[in-house]
């Protein structure tokens, strides 16, 4: 029988071991089949069969049993072998596709004008799937290598690349796009998920991500009508004129933009600034030097690496708190006032503030919230504000954004789809008619802002700009972000927003997301827990229909329940959706109070948070009972991010964690908890630590006397 088939053969009794939908199974087989034989696969070959041999039947059919999707933020997930993976394959599918489609789009134009591409700071080093002794075609790779890898197709298609040098921010890729006239654009990153993770994020030419039918186009060019892979060398592209590397002219333009949108000379604030081991470095860091702000990188997570080794759980996201974690010590050495924070491609912006003594957080939704009161504050203050001035935002961003905006005679574009492409689509028709200048902000709660004209996606270093002139203004006042912050509630009303999600992996995990979108868009629901259900809203009803393509049924894919108002509450609400770049359940739970005497703050706001929690718990037993799981009460406590399987594993796994007391050699006790912890990844202890203390009294390490 022929070698390959006899794998066939292997990882077909595998999969029928799996319950999963025997479509997965089916095409994983295809697909399979494809990258054994095909000559084109032939480096992945012997990866393919250590996972065959070594019997990884979940890990293989995930793998292979689709090509990887084009999500809310093109494609990412884990690098790996096989087309549900970032390899280089799918990079250069990706890259010839995308190439076939700016060709039928724009003609020559495509040609002439050509493409930007950038890269931050990724590089694959994870062993625990794959054969050491075996060649590897995806280790050690890097958003470099992938830039390159998909410069090879563009040029030999005849487009003009422009490459940067090094790497570069997500916001500069976008500013980049308008400044050279290019017709598109791509970024190789991952943002803010794992260091196993990487991806391409294309952009189109005004500088935003794709928005549907257009994405749909994309996708149907490199699924459907790419028939063979065209490359050229690099070193022949630069003698043919067809690639041109970008640096310091671009760098410069793309700062002085972000500078111009000075609102104040405010200066007096010292700020620590983390750039999480990415791109900010080239962006955040410098603009705020060049404009004269006391900033101050963390020496811990200051140097560039995919590894995002100094970073809590290895997960470089502002929006997670523990990712302040190595530089609050640095900032207490130097007095800092505020902690700034941006993920890998410096898209993101998270801030610490010190206030009363100690650190406080501030969301994404709160920063858009403080924002806005700001910006107005300034508008106005220069003459500059007007009934024609308009605040943009995603509908699961904070209403309180709304109301502002509402109050003080503005407009607010307040119900858009998730992601910041359709932000930028509308700053798009605003510029149409010539109404750039009335733009003011665009908003997401997953902490993305941008303002001016000069992008069409989110910018950490320009948020970081307002920040550091309002935080600078409230030191001379003797006040701090969250004073402001305090003020903003008192007079609209307290809005607790709150995100969370079930994360539940693989193609069984796509299915149960589907199970449960399934079950709350078909039911009935009156009521959640002991809240009432006043409205169901469907996002997949209304207008367009039919919907106008796959990709805008699946942004679309979301379902908002707006409850019953309780006594000092203006709305209550809960919005969820599928993630579409990460396997996760999303749930956005928003209460929103009334305005109260800011001397009554305190108890405003347990008020609100208190029904955020019980509709919390409520909500999520609702979601797990979809799924047939009865999750222990003690669940909420683990790490938020933790995929649901591995928190149910904890469970069965703490009696044995907690037996461990009575091995009586620390070494070997402490050598035992590191095995039985292996399954959740990095800084295990701080992930489930709160679950321990809550049934045991202490603290894990302390309870087996190892603290």
């Amino acid at each position: 029988m022929d070698p390959y088939q006899t794998l066939l053969e292997k990882a077909k009794k595998g999969f029928d071991t799996l319950d999963l939908p025997e479509n997965f199974k089916s095409d994983a087989l295809a697909n399979l089949q494809a990258w054994l034989t095909d000559a084109m696969f032939a480096d992945y070959v012997p990866q393919i069969e250590h996972l065959i041999e070594s019997q990884q039947w979940d890990f293989l059919l995930d793998s292979f049993y689709q090509v990887i999707p084009f999500g809310t933020g093109g494609r990412r997930g884990l690098v790996g072998v096989g087309p549900n993976r970032i390899n280089p394959w799918t990079i250069q599918a990706s890259a010839q596709g995308h190439s076939q489609f700016l060709t039928k789009a724009h003609g020559e134009a495509a040609r002439q004008k050509g493409v930007v591409l950038a890269y931050d700071v990724r590089r694959f080093t994870d062993t625990a799937r794959y054969a050491a002794d075996r060649p590897n075609p995806v280790m050690d790779l890097d958003c470099r290598q992938l830039a390159e890898a998909a410069a090879q197709v563009y040029t030999a298609n005849g487009i003009q690349v422009y490459l940067f040098e090094s790497t570069r921010s997500t916001p500069e890729l976008s500013f980049a796009i308008r400044h050279l006239g290019a017709v598109s654009g791509c970024m190789f990153s991952a943002s803010h998920n794992l260091p196993t993770d990487n991806g391409k994020k294309v952009y189109d030419q005004y500088g935003g991500q794709l928005i549907p039918p257009y994405d749909q186009e994309l996708v149907d060019e490199v699924t459907q009508n790419v028939s063979a892979i065209k490359t050229l060398d690099l070193d022949k592209a630069t003698g043919n004129g067809l690639l041109e590397t970008i640096g310091a002219v671009v760098d410069e333009a793309y700062l002085s933009a972000v500078a111009a949108l000075q609102l104040s000379d405010a200066r007096g604030v010292k700020i620590l600034y983390s750039p999480l081991h990415g791109t900010g470095l080239t962006s955040v860091y410098p603009v705020l030097k060049a404009m004269g702000f006391d900033i101050h990188l963390d020496p811990a997570t200051s140097n560039l690496s995919g590894a995002f080794e100094n970073v809590t759980f290895n997960i470089p996201n502002p929006e997670v708190i523990q990712s302040f974690d190595t530089a609050r010590p640095n900032a207490d050495a130097i007095g800092a006032d505020v902690i700034m924070s941006t993920d890998p491609d410096a898209d993101r912006i998270g801030i610490l503030v010190r206030h009363g003594g100690e650190w406080k957080f501030l969301n994404g939704n709160e920063i858009g919230i403080v924002l806005t009161e700001y910006a107005i504050e300034q508008y106005r203050q220069a003459g500059r504000l007007s009934g024609d001035n308009v605040i943009i935002k995603t509908e699961v961003t904070s209403s309180l954004i709304d109301t502002i905006a509402s109050e003080n005679g503005i407009q607010c574009i307040g119900d858009l789809l998730v992601g910041f492409k359709y932000i930028g689509d509308r700053m798009n028709r605003l510029e149409a008619e010539g109404r750039q200048n009335d733009f003011i902000l665009g908003t997401e709660e997953s902490h993305g802002f941008l303002m001016g004209n000069y992008a069409r996606d989110k910018d950490a270093a320009g948020a970081a700009v307002w920040l550091a002139e309002l935080a600078s203004r409230l030191k001379a006042e003797g006040r701090t972000l969250v004073d402001y912050l305090d003020g903003i509630y008192a007079k609209y009303g307290y809005c607790h927003n709150y995100l969370t999600e079930i994360r539940l992996l693989g193609a069984r995990g796509i299915g149960r997301i589907k199970t449960i979108m399934a079950h709350l868009r078909e039911n009935e629901i009156s009521s959640v827990g002991e809240f009432g259900v006043a409205e169901k809203i469907d996002r997949w009803k209304g207008e367009p229909q039919p919907h106008l393509s796959p990709t805008d049924t699946s942004s679309r894919n979301v379902l908002i329940l707006k409850l019953d108002n309780l006594p000092d509450t203006r709305s209550i609400r809960i919005t969820v959706r599928p993630s579409g770049t990460e396997p996760k359940f999303k749930i956005y739970i928003e209460v929103l109070g009334t305005p109260f005497d800011p001397s009554d703050i305190v108890a405003a706001k347990e008020k609100i948070v208190t029904i955020q929690q019980k509709l919390e718990r409520a909500f999520m037993s609702y979601c797990y009972g979809i799924l047939g799981v009865d999750f222990p009460e003690r669940g909420y406590l683990l790490f938020w991010q933790l995929p649901l399987d591995d928190k149910l594993k904890y469970f069965e796994v703490e009696q044995k964690i907690a037996a461990l007391k009575e091995v009586a050699d620390a070494a070997d006790r402490r050598a035992r908890l590191d095995e039985q912890l292996a399954f959740l990844g990095a800084n295990p202890v701080q992930k489930v630590d709160p679950a321990f203390v809550a049934r045991y009294g202490k603290g894990l390490l302390k309870y087996l006397g190892l603290n």
